[in-house]
């Protein structure tokens, strides 16, 4: 009988509705996407709960069955924060206490908590700076000429916690300084955790172990020049890779060993917006930066320097610098930060559209066929790709906001300015895929 159920199980497999958790920067593939089902389109009476945050920060809330983690950072006390919350309320259910340092300068877009946590279920990842002085940081800041709107070394801080907020481990890979702020949002991956901190010095990626922090591989970074990309991690091409732009170059590694596998020079010099992938196509999309702007298209199976032999097209219109875009289908969307929305042509890189959608910082996300952008005002947009601009909702959120979105069993979780919000009814139970 036990034989017959799981047979029927496995045959029945392909057509069972399994629920995602998003548990970390965009969600389980990386990428913005949910295979979820039942989101509302609208804030319009679907707004489940709001409650208010302590301090202020621009990481994403994560989902891991019943309940939400985000960091946050309270400038009275010094405190960088990791808080758990109820999914079904938004009631807080313990504040851990992570880090207490000095706060550090930003860019007036940034803040001091806007590295979004990770987990793996267990655990719960987050990345901080601590600018407090230290024997290390004296010697890197001694003798080094500070010049206007620069800052000193400060030192990352990885902690891990557990699900009831105890503290696991907490370790210091190494300096970081950036006259904009930190913001380096961990990411889980097999055992490891991992972490870019492409900085104004001499920037490293770091691999840690899970279990304890221990550090598994680090990848020294060209170039000496700070950027905030988030890794993007798939199987692409027969191989698995991390592919990440940043400090003047867009590079691809193995994940498990740090190895190099390919490299582009440029395009620019800085970069935030991670990139995404298309199965569809089978290429890699770049976005960004400062002081130049560019948007490429990439075939990812090359080996070495790849720079004049893999970029299938590229443009210098609809450039995002912060927010990452979006492939839906046969479509790639992407949103600038001054606000000016295009949809492009994934294969081709023709332009379909372009609309006025007023400033962005928060990434895309999507669901159901459907692109949700938000802009910096609170105007939560619901778009259908295709050959023209079609919303399909458009309504306020009733705060600024700066961090992307969330997506889990029909819900959608903003952090706001003030609040986190949850839009919509929980449509399933979250099981493994």
């Amino acid at each position: 009988m036990i034989l017959r159920s799981l047979s029927l199980l496995l045959a029945l497999g392909p057509t069972l509705s399994f629920a995602e958790n998003w548990p970390q920067w965009r969600g389980p593939r990386l990428d913005g996407t949910s295979q979820d089902t039942g989101f509302p389109v609208s804030a319009d009476g679907t707004m489940t709960w709001k409650v208010e945050l302590p301090g202020s920060g621009h990481a994403s809330p994560i989902v891991w069955n019943d309940r939400l983690f985000i960091a946050a950072a309270v400038a009275e006390s010094e405190q960088r924060v990791l808080i758990c919350l109820d999914r079904a309320t938004g009631k807080t259910l313990w504040q851990s206490n992570v880090l207490k340092a000095p706060i550090e300068s930003i860019h007036r877009l940034n803040s001091q908590a806007s590295s979004t946590p990770a987990t793996d279920g267990e655990r719960v990842f987050t990345a901080f700076l601590d600018n407090t002085e230290t024997e290390a940081t004296r010697k890197a800041n001694s003798g080094r000429v500070i010049g206007k709107g620069e800052v000193p070394k400060g030192t990352v801080v990885i902690s891990a916690h557990d699900f009831d907020g105890k503290p696991l481990w907490q370790v210091r890979p190494g300096l970081f300084s950036s006259k904009h702020g930190f913001c380096s949002s961990p990411v889980v991956f097999e055992d490891k955790v991992i972490v870019n901190c492409d900085h104004d010095g001499d920037g490293y990626i770091v691999a840690l172990a899970k279990t304890d922090g221990k550090e598994l591989w680090r990848i020294e970074r060209p170039n000496h020049t700070r950027s905030y990309c988030v890794p993007l991690i798939r199987d692409i091409g027969g191989r698995t890779q991390m592919v990440l732009s940043g400090t003047l170059c867009v590079t691809s590694y193995d994940p498990r060993t740090g190895k190099l596998l390919w490299l582009i020079d440029g395009p620019t010099e800085q970069f935030v917006a991670s990139l995404v992938f298309s199965e569809q196509t089978g290429l890699l999309y770049m976005t960004g930066g400062f002081p130049e702007h560019h948007l490429l298209a990439i075939k990812p199976d090359g080996s070495g320097n790849v720079t004049n032999t893999h970029i299938v097209w590229r443009t210098n219109k609809g450039v995002a610098y912060v927010p990452s875009p979006m492939v839906q289908g046969e479509h790639f969307l992407i949103v600038s930060d001054s606000g000016i929305g295009h949809c492009f042509d994934a294969k081709t890189g023709d332009i379909l559209w372009e609309e006025r959608l007023r400033e962005h910082h928060a990434s895309l996300a999507s669901a159901e066929g459907h692109v949700y952008f938000i802009n910096d005002f609170g105007t939560l947009r619901t778009v259908k790709p295709g050959k023209s601009y079609q919303a399909i909702a458009e309504s306020e959120l009733g705060e600024k906001v700066f961090a992307s979105p969330a997506l889990s069993e029909g819900q959608i979780f903003i952090r706001g300015d003030k609040s986190l919000i949850c839009l919509g009814k929980r449509s399933a139970k979250t099981a493994s895929r």
